[in-house]
């Protein structure tokens, strides 16, 4: 089993005391504040017990043919319910991927109407959305921990100019809000950044933290260009996001299919080791994750006190709808008048622009003065009852590595191909030869002994890295190496004697030829002597 599957029943229960204690805060000190200034009608709606509780969120998000359902198949060694995968823009809904006994299908409408799930707000989107969305169920122990959002594919061109026929950059703001991880998927051969996937990415803003960048099917160029290319997609995203600081850039090439090029065969893997290290911390860092969003949101709450208040203050008894006017242009003087009296940090501001679309639709005269007790139980609750939550999360353990290098307990690696010389594990499914009575394999073994005794064989087995230096000449990736490789050391000592080498050879001659691999190695695979 994966190692972020272990259950820890101590740490289990520190991290359900640490969310029960969030709802109680959010419920008692911090909802009566966004009450009373219509918080919710301005930037997000109400949590719910739901929201608490939810299983950590990778978002993807990318230009269609980017590969982000593909990756999705990457991650989970399989297919999912209503997949679709093309050059073109397939995938033209929101997929929640997420785990479950019975595997199947949930409509949007339906979706939205279960209250053990957090997607209920997003019924403010309405059925244009709705029918655009749906519940994938699959019964991965990759998703006992995680689930996944897929997106539709950001269109470009003249693609781009059709309507969506709902507020797509607001569905993303949505769930950027919620998620624990946001992964931008870009293609090697198509760096261009339309305009609406700029639009997508300014909805992101705010959450940099949870943004992570993958230059994806980076083995269709060689060394060269390769090096061009990240120049040219760090150069596009430095104006895009316009920080500083770009977010982490992964390189590799996340499918189960040969490299083209495979002379930067080392550096996919360290970068995918790398990517899947993070992913592996998010449901240890989940109650973190929760208890920093409740800050961010609770300092916005107050912020937006002080600005419904304020604009309370400054509506006349007569002349109400040329003053409402007034204030709306004026907005940013009134966000000035604030911070100085307030000493509040301008980036503590909700984004001027969206805060003048709302406003247009309000009556001023019926929001509510200041308050001061509400925003003392918030100031109290920030500096008290968080700071208690914060002591009772655990602190997590350095992620230790074995003697290969790779990452032992990271995400996606199987803890208990210790003696493998492969660092991942991925594949499923072939049945040619089976019910025959003869080994298939033994038709063609005479072409692998040769190869098996260059490879200089001890006591008649020969060593993981020995196998691997000719394993990794069919360019298939580490991850469906690794699969191989556990299917053919069928005696689990960390060697391969002459016909577990020879069945290693046929099982990647098996994938190269497009076939699927088997969860399980099938009998008629089994070599003989080892039946």
């Amino acid at each position: 089993m994966f190692s972020w599957l272990t259950k820890n029943t101590e740490k289990e229960e520190m991290y359900e005391n640490v969310v029960q204690g969030l709802k109680n805060i959010y419920k008692h000190k911090l909802l009566p504040l966004e009450e009373h200034y219509q918080f919710h009608d301005f930037h997000s709606p109400k949590l719910e017990d739901s929201d608490f509780d939810a299983k950590p969120m990778i978002l993807l998000v990318g230009q269609y043919s980017t590969g982000k359902t593909t990756f999705i198949k990457y991650l989970l060694e399989r297919d999912f319910p209503g997949i679709r995968i093309g050059p073109e823009p397939t995938t033209d809904r929101f997929i929640a991927v997420m785990y479950d006994d019975k595997e199947g299908m949930i409509p949007g409408n339906a979706l939205v109407v279960d209250p053990k799930r957090q997607f209920r707000p997003l019924s403010k989107f309405g059925n244009a959305f709705l029918n655009r969305l749906q519940c994938s169920l699959v019964n991965s122990p990759v998703l006992q921990n995680i689930s996944i959002i897929d997106t539709p594919g950001i269109l470009s061109g003249e693609k781009q100019r059709v309507d969506r026929g709902y507020d797509f950059t607001g569905v993303l703001e949505w769930f950027a809000e919620r998620v624990d991880r946001i992964i931008l998927l870009f293609d090697a051969h198509k760096l261009d950044i339309s305009d609406e996937f700029r639009r997508s990415i300014e909805a992101l803003r705010g959450h940099d933290d949870k943004i992570r960048i993958v230059l994806n099917k980076a083995d269709m160029i060689d060394h060269q260009q390769l090096m061009r290319v990240y120049g040219a997609l760090m150069w596009s995203l430095g104006k895009v996001l316009q920080t500083p600081e770009v977010a982490r850039v992964y390189i590799g090439s996340f499918w189960d299919q040969p490299l083209r090029y495979d002379v930067n065969r080392r550096l996919f893997e360290d970068e995918e080791q790398d990517l899947f290290k993070d992913l592996q911390s998010l449901p240890r860092n989940a109650a973190l994750r929760k208890l920093n969003d409740l800050i961010k949101r609770a300092r916005l709450a107050k912020v937006h006190a002080y600005i419904i208040a304020e604009l309370k203050k400054q509506m006349p008894l007569i002349g109400k709808d040329s003053k409402k006017k007034e204030l709306i242009k004026n907005l940013a003087s009134v966000y000035d008048k604030l911070q100085r009296e307030h000493q509040i940090s301008p980036g503590d501001f909700p984004d001027i622009k969206k805060m003048q679309e709302v406003l247009q639709h309000c009556d001023f005269t019926k929001f509510n003065p200041l308050k001061p007790k509400l925003l003392d139980i918030v100031d109290r609750m920030l500096s008290d009852d968080i700071s208690t939550l914060m002591a009772k999360i655990p602190l997590e353990e350095s992620v230790v590595q074995n003697g290969h290098g790779n990452v032992q307990g990271g995400a996606f690696i199987n803890v208990e191909d210790t003696a493998s010389p492969f660092g991942y594990k991925k594949g499923e499914g072939i049945d040619a030869g089976a019910g025959e009575l003869d080994w298939i394999v033994g038709r063609e073994k005479h072409k692998y002994d040769e190869i098996f005794k260059g490879l200089n064989p001890t006591d008649g087995k020969v060593s993981g890295m020995a196998a691997k230096s000719e394993m990794v000449k069919s360019r298939l990736p580490n991850s469906v190496l690794s699969k191989i490789w556990k299917l053919s050391d069928v005696d689990q000592d960390g060697l391969l004697d002459e016909e577990e080498f020879a069945l290693a050879m046929h099982l990647i001659n098996v994938k190269l030829d497009g076939n699927e691999l088997p969860a399980q190695l099938p009998p008629h695979l089994i070599p003989p002597s080892k039946r």
